[in-house]
């Protein structure tokens, strides 16, 4: 008798859960997860391409070693800053953020440079990695702005009755936003 209460309890909570819109908010949080892993990816992207890039500038601008390093090394701290898709916590996002705004800048110091350097600017290799690195930054602003959407899409969802009443209690909690950081509403200050 207990095992047949029991089986009719299972089967109640599967539909009760399934019917409520537990399956809605797994499939919901997968999306959020899934799409911190395409941002993952065009920043990989980015950092993929920069050795090429700055061998290129290394064979024409050698002696500018400082900006050289320093994209190196921004590039190493950006690839070693990982943040699971679980854990999107405000803390790990503007860890994650920085180390990549630290990429952009040893970036935009390399840039600077190569206007010195006509015969650079010139050379197709060059001028091909350059426009790779340019499609790269728009897919990145296109991949963050789809982050952004899932994640208040489920945000919104769980938030609604009659979800926010189980949703914390079944752990669905609420994710953050990737966000601009403080002054990007403010154009660089580039200086030759």
């Amino acid at each position: 008798m207990r095992r047949g209460v029991l089986i009719i309890l299972v089967a109640f909570a599967g539909l009760f859960l399934s019917s409520c819109g537990y399956n809605k908010m797994v499939d919901m949080e997968e999306q959020v997860s899934s799409q911190w892993s395409q941002v993952e990816n065009v920043y990989q992207r980015r950092a993929d391409l920069i050795p090429n890039l700055v061998n290129t500038v290394k064979g024409y601008a050698g002696h500018e070693q400082e900006t050289l390093v320093g994209v190196i090394e921004a590039r190493s701290k950006a690839t070693s800053v990982n943040v699971d898709p679980s854990n999107l916590t405000p803390e790990a996002i503007a860890q994650f953020n920085q180390a990549q705004e630290g990429l952009s800048s040893a970036l935009s110091r390399l840039m600077v440079t190569v206007e010195r350097y006509p015969d650079l600017k010139a050379n197709q290799n060059f001028m091909d990695l350059q426009a790779q690195l340019e499609g790269t930054e728009n897919r990145i602003a296109v991949e963050r702005r789809k982050f952004n959407e899932v994640t208040q899409t489920y945000n919104a969802y769980i938030r609604k009755f009659p979800q926010v009443i189980y949703s914390g209690m079944l752990g669905f909690e609420k994710k953050n936003y990737f966000e601009a950081r403080q002054g990007a509403d403010q154009p660089p200050v580039v200086e030759f």
